[in-house]
């Protein structure tokens, strides 16, 4: 599998990551760091725990990181989660919170495909 054929999977941008990162190499050094990244953990333990401050941290943090490496999908899902916790006053949604979820594991099946060629 390429990274365009990478990118194409996960729904994501890959002449955006290759604009902001300069070159292939650099791509390929960063999405290979994302899956040992614990963000998405520590968002599934808040939203487990109803703890609305570290869902936002996290789903914040996710979203972030989920743009610096143009994983579009992901990023969109994390933007809309954040977005309903920034109030800080509401429980998570749990439809948002499964749509991330969601686009997270479809970037992990993509990425660790493209890691074990």
């Amino acid at each position: 599998m390429t990274l365009q054929e990478c990118y194409a999977q996960l729904n994501g941008s890959y002449e955006t990551a290759l604009s902001r990162l300069m070159n292939d190499r650099l791509v390929d050094k960063f999405i290979r760091k994302f899956p040992a990244d614990t963000t998405m953990q520590q968002l599934r333990d808040a939203v487990a725990q109803t703890d609305r401050q570290l869902a936002f941290r996290a789903a914040h943090t996710l979203k972030g990181v989920a743009a610096n490496l143009s994983f579009t999908e992901l990023q969109n899902a994390a933007s809309n989660l954040t977005e309903q916790l920034r109030s800080l006053d509401q429980d998570p949604d749990m439809s948002l919170f499964e749509t991330v979820e969601a686009a997270y594991n479809k970037t992990m099946t993509a990425l660790n495909t493209y890691i074990a060629e």
